[in-house]
């Protein structure tokens, strides 16, 4: 139980990566100001948790289930917490989804949705009129700069994310009025087992109903060099958790965090342009004529981001 003076924090999706450094990261404040409450759908899943937060377990840290898709076990694990009362809510929980639109089920698209988008809608929804009636609070979503910018054969992922950007935004004006932050946080690509265990297993998948041509294109332009862009552009979950604690701590959280200084410039490149063709036609070259997109050289990123390539007129394919 939180002791006077410590923040409660209720962080989703902890069994594993961001979700589960973030968790630790403020368990263990060596000035103990947070008091965590790590959740996940699955407690049996909670090892690896329990492991990295050492003695910070049942101490600043405490485990409840819950599972973003449904609306009972949301109401039940907020009922749970004393008075309901959460000062800090990170919504972190979310699924991925590679590969050929033509070849997705429609099935495997709604879950995407599902956890990604209604699953904040439910635990903001939760949370905030309490956060609103105390005049106090902060919520907090781990989103994607792919909720930013698309990225090609992650366009159902992506799109998730630039719904769940834009329910924000909206939000986001609205609390102000009543003394509630909004932020969110937005990653590049983030090494962790998850993304790995993705890719491997889209890569064996055949994606019926797509044609030759473009899934060559998957996986030769885009696969092939998947892994490669985790190891060298790539984060840690322990960088995710360091930025997001930096901005709980901020005395003026900024509304979005890109968290790799690297993909600043592709940021500012869409926005540079208002037709949009300067974006689109970049990342064609980038995937189709040097190499794949996920073979871009970390010097080219870092010429980016040093304004080495400035805006210029892309002639249409």
């Amino acid at each position: 139980m939180a002791t006077e003076g410590q923040k409660v924090v209720l962080i989703t999706g902890c069994s594993s990566g961001i979700g589960m450094a973030i968790a630790v990261r403020l368990a263990r404040d060596e000035n103990k100001r947070y008091y965590v409450i790590a959740t996940m759908r699955d407690l049996k899943r909670k090892d690896k948790l329990v492991e990295a937060a050492g003695d910070a377990y049942g101490r600043t840290l405490s485990l409840l289930s819950l599972d973003v898709c449904s609306d009972e076990s949301v109401k039940q694990c907020v009922d749970s917490v004393k008075d309901r009362h959460i000062d800090i809510l990170i919504n972190n929980a979310g699924v991925g989804l590679v590969g050929p639109v033509e070849g997705l089920s429609m099935e495997d698209m709604t879950k995407v949705f599902e956890t990604n988008f209604f699953g904040v809608v439910r635990m903001i929804k939760e949370v905030m009129p309490d956060m609103k009636r105390r005049r106090s609070g902060h919520i907090i979503v781990i989103s994607s700069v792919m909720g930013l910018q698309g990225v090609a054969f992650n366009d159902v992922y992506s799109a998730s994310k630039f719904a769940i950007e834009g329910f924000c935004e909206s939000l986001a004006v609205q609390l102000l009025k009543f003394n509630v932050t909004m932020s969110m946080i937005e990653p590049g690509p983030v090494h962790t087992e998850f993304e790995m265990r993705m890719i491997e297993d889209v890569s064996k998948k055949e994606f019926a109903g797509t044609d030759a041509e473009t899934l060559h294109h998957f996986r030769t332009c885009y696969l092939t060099g998947a892994v490669n862009i985790f190891q060298v552009l790539g984060q840690t979950p322990k960088d995710i958790a360091k930025v997001t604690k930096k901005v709980i701590e901020s005395p003026h959280p900024p509304f979005r965090n890109l968290t790799n200084p690297l993909y600043t410039p592709i940021v500012a490149m869409k926005y540079a342009d208002d037709t949009g063709s300067l974006s689109v036609h970049t990342f064609y070259h980038m995937l189709y004529n040097l190499g794949g997109v996920m073979n871009v050289s970390v010097s080219l990123m870092k010429c980016l981001s040093c304004g080495c390539i400035r805006k210029r007129t892309i002639s249409p394919i």
